[in-house]
C-alpha cells in the first residue's frame, strides 16, 4: 500500500504574504482588546496562524503576536503565557480564534484592572495579510514520493496547505489529510485521520513537516515487502 499510486497526485504549491499596515495601534492592553473586537477578520489570522510563517522553526508552547508583545513590551509575563497558550488550530472558524483572545484579555483586565503600557514605548501594529501562490513544480503520486518531497520542501508550501487550505480555502482537514484519505488520492483513511491532528499538537511548522514525515514513515513500515 506504501507504493500505491493514487488516481490524481498531489501538488505542493508554497506561499508568500504581502503585508498590509491597518494603522490602528494599541498602546495598552485595553486598547489592544478595543482594536482586537474591531479589526478584520484576516487581522486576527495575520497575528495567530501567519505567526507561524514568519517562525517556523519557533520551538516550545504555540506562540502568537500578541503574547510576544505582552511579554516583550508590557512585560506581563502571566497575560503573555495565557495567550500563547491559545492554540488557534484548536478552532474552526476564526471569529472563534478571535473570540478566544476577546475572553482571555477581558478576563485579565478584570483581574488586574491596572492599564499595562509598553515598558519599551512599541505599540501593538494591527497587521493583514495577503497570499500569493507559487507552484514549487513538485507533484507527487505515492505516499513515498509525498514523504520525500514533504521533507525538503519550502516551509511555505507546509503553511499553505496546512494553514491556508484550512481557514481561508474551506478546506477544514487541510490539503495533506485529505489527499491521504481521499478515494481519487492515497486512500489511506488511518494515516489522515492522523495527519490531520498535527496541528492540535502546538507544534512549529517545522514541528508539523518532521510530525508528518514520521507518521508516513511508521505508515511505510507496516506495508509488507514486496513478494511477502
Amino acid at each position: 500500500m506504501a507504493k500505491q499510486r493514487a488516481e490524481h497526485p498531489f501538488r505542493f504549491v508554497s506561499c508568500m504574504e504581502l503585508r498590509q499596515i491597518l494603522g490602528k495601534r494599541a498602546m495598552d492592553t485595553e486598547r489592544l482588546l478595543e482594536l482586537m473586537e474591531e479589526v478584520p477578520g484576516d487581522s486576527i489570522y495575520y497575528h495567530t496562524h501567519s505567526y507561524f510563517l514568519r517562525h517556523p522553526s519557533l520551538p516550545g508552547y504555540v506562540m502568537n503576536d500578541f503574547a510576544t508583545w505582552a511579554l516583550l513590551h508590557i512585560q506581563d509575563r502571566v497575560l503573555a503565557e495565557r495567550l500563547a497558550i491559545i492554540n488557534p488550530f484548536e478552532f474552526d472558524d476564526i471569529e472563534l480564534v478571535r473570540g478566544q483572545f476577546v475572553e482571555t484579555l477581558i478576563d485579565h483586565l478584570s483581574r488586574q484592572p491596572m492599564v499595562h503600557r509598553p515598558i519599551s514605548g512599541e505599540p501593538f501594529e494591527f497587521v493583514r495579510s495577503h497570499v500569493i501562490e507559487s507552484d514549487v513544480g513538485t507533484t507527487v503520486w505515492t505516499l513515498r514520493e509525498f514523504r520525500e518531497a514533504l521533507a525538503g520542501v519550502d516551509v511555505g508550501a507546509v503553511y499553505n496547505h496546512v494553514c491556508e487550505s484550512r481557514f481561508r480555502k474551506n478546506r477544514p482537514a487541510g490539503d495533506f489529510a485529505l489527499w491521504i484519505g481521499a478515494a481519487d488520492g492515497l486512500r489511506l483513511p488511518d494515516l489522515s485521520r492522523q495527519v490531520l491532528t498535527v496541528p492540535l499538537l502546538g507544534l512549529s511548522l517545522e514541528g508539523m513537516r518532521d510530525r508528518i514525515v514520521s507518521l508516513c514513515d511508521v505508515e511505510s513500515s507496516r506495508q509488507p515487502s514486496p513478494g511477502g
